[in-house]
């Protein structure tokens, strides 16, 4: 089927008081396990490139993002293709030609009226081109960052700041700082939910948890009770593939033909998509 769009599948979930699942995608096993783990579960997914990811496959978008639509178009459950965690504007200005229909902008890094001009001039650039488009307010941290304490004062999103800046902006929906970390191996992230539902109170677009690898599944399943509508993972999947991949390169030390550990490990990969699903409901 066609791709889908972002905006229409975080809309619909928001609207349901459900969130929809985006993952990170490296390689083409990423995009087949997502997909294949999404139609196990019959449900719509998000495959996110980040800038991270365009960075390993030596600074080209198009190789990836080709793959990822054309294995899109013949999924049987609605995909959308989202560029994630972009600070480059020569990136961002690449993303609808790629086939983009989102773009999560980052500028968090920078003192708040900075990254207000940034994502202003960005969510400008994209608007005009059709593009939904997401950015971040507050620490959320681990993203190519130094280490981040999750829970010192001023690290968490502020509802009264986060509704100033989507108004000033006009963002289509916001990451938030409520106690995730990028990149966490363990799954002890403690979310602060009272500060998450103040935010869905107060904000008046769509909410997104970054860093959900390290949340437990009673944590992802609160934060969706509380207004997270688009939930990114992307760790959990690496580990799922790692793992499988030692496992089997440890039963089989003779193995050389990469398909037999790479199947392996996108067979994780799915799984671990399908649970994901299914605790988000």
């Amino acid at each position: 089927m066609p791709l889908a769009r972002t905006g229409e599948l975080v809309t619909r979930a928001a609207e349901a008081r459900s969130a929809v699942a985006a993952f990170n995608i490296i390689t083409l096993e990423h995009v087949e396990a997502v997909i294949a783990g999404a139609e196990a579960a019959d449900a719509p997914v998000v495959l996110q490139v980040s800038e991270n990811a365009v960075r390993f496959r030596y600074g080209r978008l198009l190789p990836l993002a080709r793959a990822a639509a054309a294995a899109a178009e013949r999924s049987g459950v609605p995909v959308a293709l989202h560029l994630d965690h972009v600070q480059s504007d020569d990136l961002l200005r690449q993303a609808a030609d790629a086939g983009f229909g989102s773009v999560m902008y980052d500028a968090a890094r920078l003192p708040y009226a900075e990254n207000l001009a940034a994502t202003r001039s960005a969510v400008d650039w994209a608007h005009g081109q059709g593009l939904w488009i997401e950015a971040e307010l507050g620490e959320i941290g681990g993203k190519g960052r130094p280490p981040l304490d999750a829970h010192a004062p001023g690290a968490r999103t502020d509802p009264g700041q986060a509704a100033a800046f989507v108004a000033d902006t006009g963002v289509d929906a916001l990451a938030v700082a409520v106690g995730s970390v990028h990149a966490m191996t363990t799954r002890t992230a403690a979310l602060d939910h009272e500060l998450l539902k103040r935010l869905s109170a107060t904000v008046s677009v769509p909410l997104v948890l970054h860093g959900s690898s390290g949340v437990p599944d009673e944590g992802l399943v609160a934060a969706v009770a509380g207004g997270i509508a688009k939930v990114n993972v992307g760790t959990a999947l690496n580990m799922a593939m790692t793992g499988a991949i030692r496992d089997f390169l440890a039963a089989h030390p003779e193995a050389v033909d990469s398909r037999k550990y790479l199947s392996v490990g996108r067979e994780a990969m799915a799984r671990e998509v399908t649970r994901i699903i299914g605790v988000l409901g």
